[in-house]
Protein backbone atom coordinates (compact mmCIF):
# COMPACT_ATOMS: atom_id res chain seq x y z
CA UNK A 1 0.00 0.00 0.00
CA UNK A 2 2.81 2.31 0.89
CA UNK A 3 2.24 5.63 -0.75
CA UNK A 4 6.51 6.19 -0.26
CA UNK A 5 6.80 3.62 -3.76
CA UNK A 6 4.77 6.59 -6.14
CA UNK A 7 7.29 8.98 -5.56
CA UNK A 8 8.69 8.87 -9.09
CA UNK A 9 4.58 9.24 -10.21
CA UNK A 10 4.06 12.73 -8.31
CA UNK A 11 7.58 14.27 -9.49
CA UNK A 12 5.90 15.76 -12.85
CA UNK A 13 3.81 17.57 -10.41
CA UNK A 14 6.71 18.49 -7.55
CA UNK A 15 8.88 19.97 -9.70
CA UNK A 16 7.71 23.32 -10.50
CA UNK A 17 7.11 24.10 -6.34
CA UNK A 18 10.66 22.62 -6.62
CA UNK A 19 12.19 24.61 -9.01
CA UNK A 20 10.51 28.31 -7.58
CA UNK A 21 11.78 26.68 -3.98
CA UNK A 22 15.53 26.98 -5.44
CA UNK A 23 15.17 29.89 -6.88
CA UNK A 24 14.23 31.39 -3.70
CA UNK A 25 17.29 30.08 -2.33
CA UNK A 26 15.54 27.45 0.18
CA UNK A 27 17.57 24.68 1.10
CA UNK A 28 16.24 21.46 2.06
CA UNK A 29 17.71 21.41 5.44
CA UNK A 30 14.78 24.52 5.58
CA UNK A 31 12.41 22.22 4.37
CA UNK A 32 13.17 19.65 6.97
CA UNK A 33 13.15 21.78 9.62
CA UNK A 34 9.98 23.28 8.52
CA UNK A 35 8.21 19.89 8.64
CA UNK A 36 9.68 19.78 12.12
CA UNK A 37 7.98 22.28 13.50
CA UNK A 38 4.60 22.05 11.56
CA UNK A 39 4.37 18.33 13.26
CA UNK A 40 5.53 20.16 16.72
CA UNK A 41 2.46 22.80 16.30
CA UNK A 42 0.11 20.04 14.91
CA UNK A 43 0.88 17.82 17.95
CA UNK A 44 0.19 21.02 20.30
CA UNK A 45 -2.88 21.87 18.45
CA UNK A 46 -4.63 17.72 18.81
CA UNK A 47 -3.46 18.35 22.42
CA UNK A 48 -5.81 21.35 22.65
CA UNK A 49 -8.12 19.85 20.07
CA UNK A 50 -8.21 22.25 17.67
CA UNK A 51 -8.32 19.69 14.85
CA UNK A 52 -8.63 21.45 11.67
CA UNK A 53 -5.97 23.67 12.61
CA UNK A 54 -3.66 20.76 13.68
CA UNK A 55 -4.94 19.12 10.27
CA UNK A 56 -3.65 21.90 8.41
CA UNK A 57 -0.41 21.55 10.02
CA UNK A 58 0.22 17.93 9.51
CA UNK A 59 -0.56 19.08 5.85
CA UNK A 60 2.39 21.78 5.68
CA UNK A 61 4.35 18.95 7.50
CA UNK A 62 4.08 16.20 4.63
CA UNK A 63 4.21 19.23 2.00
CA UNK A 64 7.80 20.39 3.88
CA UNK A 65 8.57 16.57 4.21
CA UNK A 66 8.31 15.64 0.58
CA UNK A 67 10.10 18.46 -0.76
CA UNK A 68 13.45 18.60 1.24
CA UNK A 69 14.59 15.24 -0.57
CA UNK A 70 13.17 16.51 -3.85
CA UNK A 71 15.20 20.10 -3.50
CA UNK A 72 18.48 18.15 -2.25
CA UNK A 73 17.79 15.70 -5.28
CA UNK A 74 17.23 18.48 -7.51
CA UNK A 75 20.35 20.18 -6.25
CA UNK A 76 22.13 17.45 -6.10
CA UNK A 77 23.28 18.12 -2.35
CA UNK A 78 21.97 14.96 -0.68
CA UNK A 79 24.83 14.20 2.15
CA UNK A 80 24.55 11.74 4.55
CA UNK A 81 24.39 14.66 7.40
CA UNK A 82 21.03 16.01 5.84
CA UNK A 83 19.81 12.05 5.28
CA UNK A 84 20.63 11.29 9.06
CA UNK A 85 18.36 14.87 9.96
CA UNK A 86 15.63 13.93 7.90
CA UNK A 87 15.43 10.19 9.42
CA UNK A 88 15.76 12.04 13.30
CA UNK A 89 12.97 14.82 12.51
CA UNK A 90 10.92 12.11 10.65
CA UNK A 91 10.57 10.25 14.35
CA UNK A 92 9.75 13.26 16.29
CA UNK A 93 7.47 14.18 13.48
CA UNK A 94 5.91 10.90 14.22
CA UNK A 95 5.93 11.09 18.16
CA UNK A 96 4.47 15.02 17.93
CA UNK A 97 1.39 14.48 16.29
CA UNK A 98 0.56 10.89 17.60
CA UNK A 99 1.43 11.91 21.19
CA UNK A 100 -1.05 15.29 20.52
CA UNK A 101 -3.67 13.23 19.81
CA UNK A 102 -3.83 10.91 22.54
CA UNK A 103 -2.52 13.27 25.35
CA UNK A 104 -5.40 15.64 24.15
CA UNK A 105 -8.05 13.09 24.36
CA UNK A 106 -8.51 12.62 21.20
CA UNK A 107 -8.18 9.14 21.86
CA UNK A 108 -7.56 6.94 24.86
CA UNK A 109 -3.91 6.50 26.23
CA UNK A 110 -3.93 2.84 25.26
CA UNK A 111 -4.47 3.18 21.66
CA UNK A 112 -2.29 5.88 21.58
CA UNK A 113 0.70 3.64 23.01
CA UNK A 114 -0.25 0.93 21.13
CA UNK A 115 -0.31 3.32 17.66
CA UNK A 116 3.05 5.39 18.72
CA UNK A 117 5.13 1.96 19.10
CA UNK A 118 3.94 0.37 15.51
CA UNK A 119 4.86 3.51 13.58
CA UNK A 120 8.31 3.68 15.53
CA UNK A 121 9.21 -0.10 15.06
CA UNK A 122 7.72 -0.05 11.42
CA UNK A 123 9.81 3.23 10.32
CA UNK A 124 12.86 1.77 12.36
CA UNK A 125 13.51 -1.29 10.49
CA UNK A 126 12.82 0.52 7.63
CA UNK A 127 15.91 2.90 8.06
CA UNK A 128 17.96 -0.17 9.92
CA UNK A 129 17.59 -2.25 6.53
CA UNK A 130 19.91 0.83 5.13
CA UNK A 131 21.98 0.14 8.30
CA UNK A 132 22.85 -3.15 7.97
CA UNK A 133 23.42 -2.39 4.00
CA UNK A 134 20.85 -3.94 2.39
CA UNK A 135 19.43 0.03 1.69
CA UNK A 136 16.51 1.90 2.58
CA UNK A 137 13.25 -0.65 2.51
CA UNK A 138 9.63 1.33 2.06
CA UNK A 139 8.07 -2.23 1.74
CA UNK A 140 4.96 -3.37 3.84
CA UNK A 141 1.29 -1.98 4.14
CA UNK A 142 2.08 1.40 5.63
CA UNK A 143 4.65 3.93 5.37
CA UNK A 144 4.87 7.26 6.53
CA UNK A 145 3.68 8.83 3.71
CA UNK A 146 0.36 6.73 3.99
CA UNK A 147 0.02 7.65 7.67
CA UNK A 148 0.14 11.37 6.56
CA UNK A 149 -2.43 11.34 4.36
CA UNK A 150 -4.58 9.35 6.41
CA UNK A 151 -4.46 11.63 9.45
CA UNK A 152 -5.40 14.27 7.24
CA UNK A 153 -8.21 12.37 6.11
CA UNK A 154 -9.68 10.49 8.83
CA UNK A 155 -9.09 14.17 10.61
CA UNK A 156 -11.41 15.53 8.19
CA UNK A 157 -14.36 12.41 8.35
CA UNK A 158 -13.69 12.93 12.43
CA UNK A 159 -13.83 16.70 12.41
CA UNK A 160 -17.78 16.34 10.13
CA UNK A 161 -18.99 12.66 11.99
CA UNK A 162 -17.65 13.15 15.74
CA UNK A 163 -20.13 9.91 16.58
CA UNK A 164 -17.61 7.60 14.82
CA UNK A 165 -18.41 4.10 13.92
CA UNK A 166 -20.15 1.83 16.59
CA UNK A 167 -19.80 4.55 18.99
CA UNK A 168 -15.62 4.99 18.08
CA UNK A 169 -14.05 7.80 16.85
CA UNK A 170 -12.85 7.74 13.67
CA UNK A 171 -9.54 8.81 14.78
CA UNK A 172 -9.70 6.01 17.39
CA UNK A 173 -10.14 3.41 14.37
CA UNK A 174 -7.13 4.98 12.79
CA UNK A 175 -5.07 5.09 15.42
CA UNK A 176 -5.74 1.47 16.01
CA UNK A 177 -4.74 0.92 12.44
CA UNK A 178 -1.67 2.41 13.04
CA UNK A 179 -1.11 0.46 15.54
CA UNK A 180 -1.78 -3.06 14.20
CA UNK A 181 -0.56 -2.30 10.52
CA UNK A 182 2.69 -0.71 12.00
CA UNK A 183 3.48 -3.79 13.94
CA UNK A 184 2.56 -6.12 10.55
CA UNK A 185 4.56 -3.61 8.67
CA UNK A 186 7.26 -3.91 11.13
CA UNK A 187 7.41 -8.20 10.80
CA UNK A 188 7.36 -7.60 7.05
CA UNK A 189 10.21 -5.53 7.04
CA UNK A 190 11.87 -7.82 9.08
CA UNK A 191 11.18 -10.51 7.41
CA UNK A 192 12.80 -8.83 4.39
CA UNK A 193 16.05 -7.67 5.91
CA UNK A 194 16.52 -10.81 7.13
CA UNK A 195 16.22 -13.10 3.96
CA UNK A 196 19.19 -10.47 2.96
CA UNK A 197 21.89 -10.31 5.71
CA UNK A 198 23.84 -13.73 6.75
Amino acid sequence: MTLDSYRAHVKIYMDPVVSIAIRLGLTPNFFTLAAFAASAVAGVLFYFRLEPYAILAVLINAFCDALDGAVAREMKIQSVRGDFLDHAVDRYADIFIITGIFAGGLVSWPVGVIALTGVLMSSYLGTQAQAVGVGRYYGGLLGRADRLVLIIIIGVIDIILPAGLFGITFMTWLLLFFGIFGHVTAFQRFAYVWAKVK
